[in-house]
């Protein structure tokens, strides 16, 4: 069974919201939930997801509203918190551990802390029973790539191309799956331009699909009701784990 992972942005439009939303994504077939920690600037992420890091910040996000989320959220269904690592530097990352083990959540996804930088912090979240998530990309050389899914733990997190997400790219990740496989056991995700168009075609050869702007662009959708976005973001996350399934 093809995994599928969903990221959406917490708090917006509140938290309610995201923690009603969350329980119905895990009724719906998801089997991973980013939860988006909402910053000022996601370089790795497309207009859509900006925006809505954007509106959450200005409804007054805070951290602590991530934690409190979480609680609600993380019994649940497995959960990630995904940021950059400007609030984990700020705030602590022994505070994100300690928080993310009283609430259940089961590691993080930090895109701008390279594989060398968050060796030192990867030790302390592996010790502590969480999971740091690696990145490949298609532009990584074999060395590289070895080195990085020497000690990958839950699942890699291939980047299906150079860029910011939703931008809807193609390339082929062919090669560089296959590389992938050679040194490392541990299950490929592909993100980056997944959607149910193209969920089919990117989960070939690989173990899931991760699934953000898709689900964020319904979030920004301000002709429908709180409810009904979380009827159309469930039935999107029905349909595309289908697709990856058949």
């Amino acid at each position: 069974m093809k995994k599928l992972v969903a990221y959406i942005t917490t708090g917006y439009p509140n938290i309610d919201f995201t923690v009603d939303l969350a329980l119905s994504l895990a009724d719906s077939g998801v089997d991973t939930l980013e939860l988006g920690m909402p910053f000022s600037d996601p370089v790795a992420d497309g207009p859509v997801i900006e925006k809505a890091n954007l509106y959450s910040l200005q409804n007054g996000f805070k951290i602590n509203h991530l934690f409190e989320a979480s609680q609600k959220i993380a019994p649940s269904i497995d959960t990630l918190w995904m940021g950059y690592f400007n609030p984990f530097y700020h705030k602590g990352m022994d505070i994100f551990i300690n928080e993310a083990k009283k609430s259940g959540v089961n590691g993080f996804i930090i895109p701008d802390l390279p594989y060398e930088e968050a060796l030192p912090y990867k030790k302390d979240i592996e010790a502590n029973g969480l999971s740091l998530i690696d990145f490949i990309a298609p532009t990584d050389t074999k060395d590289r790539i070895e080195m990085i899914t020497s000690n990958a733990q839950k699942f890699i997190y291939l980047v299906a191309y150079a860029g910011i997400t939703g931008s809807g790219k193609s390339e082929s990740l062919d090669n560089v799956i296959s590389q992938i496989r050679d040194y490392s056991k541990t299950p490929i995700y592909v993100g980056f331009g997944v959607d149910e168009n193209t969920a089919k075609d990117k989960v070939k050869g690989v173990d899931g699909v991760i699934v953000g702007s898709a689900f964020v662009k319904i979030l920004l959708d301000s002709s429908i009701s709180d409810s009904q976005k979380i009827i159309k973001i469930s039935s999107l996350a029905k349909e595309i784990k289908e697709k990856i399934n058949q």
